[in-house]
């Protein structure tokens, strides 16, 4: 039985909007969190140009080869073992990283340990698109994204929605500058750094 997530239905189309664009011109795509693996095969057959790398924590592996096994499609790699707190990152010649929903279930060494690995694994103009809510300022954008943080906090103490600005000075110390801010539906963002 293949995991599913209803959220991943709702937002790969807005998503699919953002990165076809910004992955336009490339050719290798890191995936950071496949979750399901429904986004890489969902992103990777709109965008067939693209070898689309899956990675996550082991306990993920299974439900997301179950999805690249039914999608069959040629230009998606099997998940890549990686705990971006713990795991020695694969050496992969990527030119951009993409991760939706990580950064708030993440704790925050495991958020440092994000934006320093996409750092030393991305080239020169490489480019790292974090997808997810985020607070601005501190301060929450909408009533549901609150709402969110304390059940995510119920649920840990350690997670939660992410400062915009604390994640901006994560993504400079890594090498990387802000390109775009783009706005999402659900109160969502697509941040998008590019590697100097």
């Amino acid at each position: 039985m293949k995991p599913y997530s209803e959220s991943c239905d709702q937002n790969r189309d807005p998503i699919l909007s953002v990165i076809q664009p910004l992955f336009a011109e490339l050719t290798r795509v890191l995936e950071i969190g496949s979750g399901t693996g429904q986004h890489a095969v969902y992103f990777a057959a709109a965008m067939p140009h693209l070898t689309w790398h899956t990675s996550d924590c082991l306990e993920y592996h299974d439900g997301i080869r179950l999805w690249l096994e039914e999608a069959a499609l040629p230009n998606v790699r099997s998940p890549l073992q990686l705990d971006v707190a713990r795991s020695v990152w694969p050496s992969l010649d990527v030119e951009a990283v993409f991760s939706a929903n990580t950064a708030h279930i993440m704790h925050w060494p495991g958020v440092e340990a994000m934006f320093a690995g996409v750092g030393g694994l991305l080239p020169a103009g490489g480019l790292f698109a974090l997808y997810g809510p985020f607070n601005y300022q501190g301060r929450f954008t909408s009533d549901s994204n609150a709402r969110f943080d304390g059940w995510l906090k119920q649920r840990d103490p350690a997670m939660g929605v992410r400062d915009f600005e604390a994640l901006d000075r994560l993504a400079n110390a890594a090498g990387m500058a802000l390109m775009q801010d783009f706005e999402m539906p659900a109160n969502n963002r697509i941040l998008c750094w590019r590697r100097q």
